[in-house]
């Protein structure tokens, strides 16, 4: 497993706007203080979500995408990639292996964060098909496709991305989480970042109790005690 002064880079592969703040917006606050890099990459623009029905998708995906871009500030993230697939049918395929594979080769990240493709029976949230996929074709991405230069050759041939071996990912959203990290330090700023998705928090009463309650549940469960807050997630090593 990586020791945190191995991390250098991190790459975030989620499905929606929205979506790493929830999961990792406090840990990513804490690997950005450290000078850790952090890309994001977003498979969708969220252009079926959100609660404005005046707004037709293509507006939607416009503000979703600003609406992250500032949230991503907030945590100290500059650099987002928005792949563009459409809300709600993400489905695994080889064109989006060959998209995040891409990615990953340009950012070369230590560790890759993203989705569990596996259900989670009970927390239903995180098992949205559009997670699901995302999860598994960033794995599928991490392993085998990002290091095998004989993988979409064209990536090599014609763009002179290199293979680039990912060290480990951290899945968001499974019900077996071994690995917990304690954002007390970060909360507020992944409030505040998850404040800037208006379109999808801001109808919502009592938001900020909900997820002081929601993380301060997986604080205990990792045994930090009263007062704290954690996010969880699932180590993966590649190697």
């Amino acid at each position: 497993m990586l020791s945190e002064n191995e991390i250098n880079r991190v790459l975030v592969v989620t499905a929606h706007p929205d979506d790493v703040d929830f999961a990792a917006a406090g840990s990513i606050a804490q690997f950005t203080d450290r000078g850790v890099e952090v890309t994001y990459c977003i498979v969708t623009d969220g252009d079926a979500g959100g609660f404005d029905r005046e707004l037709d998708n293509g507006g939607m995906a416009e503000l979703r995408r600003t609406e992250q871009t500032n949230a991503a500030k907030i945590v100290g993230v500059t650099d987002l990639r928005f792949l563009g697939y459409h809300d709600g049918t993400v489905v695994q395929s080889l064109d989006l292996r060959r998209d995040i594979t891409r990615v990953i080769r340009q950012v070369r990240p230590d560790l890759v964060i993203t989705h569990t493709p596996e259900r989670n029976y009970g927390f239903i949230a995180p098992s949205h098909p559009d997670h699901r996929a995302v999860g598994g074709s960033a794995l599928d991405a991490v392993y085998p496709d990002a290091r095998n230069p004989y993988t979409f050759p064209s990536l090599l041939l014609e763009e002179g991305l290199e293979a680039w071996t990912v060290r480990e990912v951290w899945l968001n959203g499974g019900q077996t989480p071994d690995h917990h990290v304690d954002i007390t330090g970060t909360f507020e700023r992944k409030l505040s970042a998850l404040r800037a998705h208006v379109s999808q928090t801001s109808h919502m009463e009592g938001f900020d109790d909900f997820l002081r309650t929601r993380f301060s549940q997986v604080a205990a469960e990792a045994g930090l005690g009263e007062g704290r807050y954690a996010e969880a997630f699932q180590r993966v090593p590649t190697a």
